[in-house]
């Protein structure tokens, strides 16, 4: 009996992502192994009750030089916790859960959201997200390409 074994993909250190549930085609992130949780850059962030649910309302401007370019959010609270920043900041961030899709990869990512408006990355993809999926060879960069436009439907 022989069992076949797949070896799993490998990411380069900054990757080309999209997240079709919230609209947005391509975003680029940081695949940043030294963080634990991946996190999004976010505006406008509101969290409030619907139904007895707690959510979160939010915008993300997906690409930095094409600052009219947003996509509005709105998704469920997953959580709130304590984060500490590469510079060793502690803040409380809110949490989601959404799918997103690398090639031909789709799957849950869950995000802590803050403003990220001096860093060069609108995402981190940290190592939870990327745990028993990818490798990561830190002198290759977007080996998946960058994902097509989403195209307006017609009617």
């Amino acid at each position: 009996m022989s069992t076949i074994v797949t070896s799993p993909d490998t990411l380069g250190w900054r990757e080309w992502l999209s997240i079709p549930e919230l609209g947005i085609s391509r975003i680029k992130a940081k695949v940043d192994t030294g963080a634990r949780s991946s996190c999004l850059h976010t505006r406008g962030l509101e969290i409030y009750e619907a139904a007895g649910v707690p959510r979160v309302r939010f915008c993300v401007h997906p690409l930095p030089k094409k600052p009219a370019l947003v996509a509005h959010c709105d998704l469920p609270l997953v959580d709130r916790r304590i984060v500490r920043d590469s510079g060793g900041h502690e803040e409380e961030r809110p949490f989601v859960r959404v799918p997103v899709a690398l090639g031909p990869h789709l799957w849950e990512v869950e995000f802590s959201l803050t403003r990220r408006d001096n860093m060069k990355f609108r995402m981190l993809l940290g190592r939870t997200a990327m745990k028993d999926r990818f490798l990561v060879n830190p002198s290759l960069s977007y080996l998946f390409g960058k994902p097509l436009r989403s195209r307006p439907s017609a009617g």
